[in-house]
């Protein structure tokens, strides 16, 4: 399974599948699988990508 986190980049925004209540987020940074996210709901967040896909959110 290719990993699709690995496409995000800092400034893209995400949502995570389990956590719809975080609402929509902003990836700070993807370094070696590990993805920092800051969501509005839930401040910044530390997400492990072999664990975590997190959805793009190509919204407004």
């Amino acid at each position: 399974m290719e990993d699709l986190n690995a496409l995000l980049e800092p400034g893209m925004r995400v949502t995570h599948p389990d956590r719809p209540d975080w609402g929509t987020g902003q990836v700070q940074s993807n370094i070696g699988g590990k993805i920092t996210v800051n969501f509005p709901e839930a401040g910044k967040v530390v997400i492990d990508s072999s664990r975590i896909a997190l959805l793009p959110d190509f919204g407004a």
